[in-house]
Order: C-alpha cells, then structure tokens, then sequence
C-alpha cells in the first residue's frame, strides 16, 4: 500500500468553524513542521468555510487534504492535494459507513477518484462530537480495536486506519494492539496529544500522530512540540 502518508510522522487538523490562536496567521500554521495539513471538522461545516481555509492555506508550501464530514461540503481547489474521507468502522449508522459515500458518488459525476481515499476510523470516545454524530459504539477493547483494524486491512484494503480519541488522550496499549495487526496499513492517532511527550509515546504505536484542537488552543508553539516529538519517536 503506497501513498504519500507512508512518509509522514505528523498531521495537523485545521478545523474551519474554528480560529486560529492568537494572531497566528495560516503561513505560522505552514511553519510548523508538520507533515501536511487535513481541513476538516465535525459540527456546523459549509463548503464556504472549507474553502475559505483551504485558499489561505494554498500560497503556503505544504501538502492540503480535505477531509469532508457530508458530500455537502466537498470542494474543488487547485491547491489540494487530494481527499481523505472517513469511513467509521464502528459507526452505529451505517450512513457512516457507506451511506454518505454512496451519496457523493451519486450527486458527483466527475468525482475525483485518483485523488480521493478514505481513512478507516475506529472512534473511541463516546463524548466527542464525531461518536455522537456516527452513534458510534465506543465499547470497544484493546482486542476489538485490533480486530477492527485487522478487518480494515485485510477485508476492505484500507491504506489508512485511524484511531480517534477525539479530545481526550487514549490508552497507549489499545494503539500498540491497533499496529500490531497491521502490516501495510498506515496507522493515524487523533486525540489529546498536547505536548512533547504524549506526541512521543502515540508517535511510537501508530505511524502518524495527528493534532487538531492543540493549533486552536495553545497555537503552533504547541504544535510545533508534537511535531518534534512524533518526528523523534519515528
């Protein structure tokens, strides 16, 4: 399984509904460090606001995926690198599964498949938006999680699985299980990293360590912590 991700350490998630910190500006975003940047986000999402971030984002030199929540919101720009769209595994929603997927094949007729991957989320905490959102069955062990990312990629092909803890810090051992039963697979982890270490300690279970809430809270000072520290585990 080959793309661009099997190179990165690092991924920062801009959420557009959201500002940046301070008066930060997309170009110190840019300056980070980090891999590439996914714009994308869960709750009161437009194709405006997307494409609003992704333009500010386009004069700075780093790659740019959306990750759309709806086909709603889906754009078209030159300066993207392409699409990684979320399949939740565990949704209890099956529109989460297939469903929306179905539907921007149907409403887009020139669907950019070449560009276009998904991401297999297996979402973890109950009380984040993206769980409540899916009806996502969060009761999951370390074994489910593994059996879930197994399935991934020996059933559906899935190059990316993504591990989603969603505002809050997940439990190491439940990562370490997810890339144990990975072979090709690149295994994303989203979810309360913060600082130097915890970018570390996930950075050493999956091969990607995503952040997002971090830009918009403590801006990319922080971020740029995470990104050394994911980069060092790597």
């Amino acid at each position: 399984m080959t793309g661009p991700w099997t190179e990165w350490d690092h991924v920062l998630k801009v959420d557009p509904d959201k500002e940046l910190y301070a008066d930060e500006t997309f170009e110190d975003v840019a300056a980070t460090g980090t891999d590439a940047l996914e714009i994308g986000g869960t709750m009161d999402m437009t194709s405006q606001k997307m494409a609003d971030v992704v333009s500010a984002c386009a004069a700075h030199d780093i790659p740019i995926y959306q990750e759309p929540s709806n086909p709603g919101v889906v754009i078209e720009h030159d300066a993207l690198s392409g699409y990684l769209v979320p399949t939740v595994l565990n949704a209890g929603d099956p529109f989460w599964i297939t469903g929306a997927h179905k539907e921007w094949a149907r409403i887009d007729e020139d669907l950019d498949w070449e560009r276009t991957h998904t991401e297999a989320y297996i979402v973890l905490n109950p009380e984040a938006s993206v769980a409540e959102y899916t009806d996502a069955d969060c009761d999951l062990n370390a074994d489910d999680v593994a059996a879930y990312a197994e399935v991934a990629e020996r059933m559906f092909g899935q190059d990316i699985v993504y591990v989603e803890y969603s505002g809050t810090y997940g439990d190491p051992e439940t990562v370490a299980a997810a890339s144990d039963e990975l072979e090709d697979s690149t295994l994303f982890y989203g979810g309360g990293v913060r600082d130097y270490e915890s970018a570390t300690e996930m950075g050493s279970h999956a091969d990607v360590v995503v952040v997002g809430d971090l830009l918009h809270d403590e801006g990319c000072a922080a971020v740029r912590e995470t990104v050394e520290g994911a980069k060092d585990a790597n």
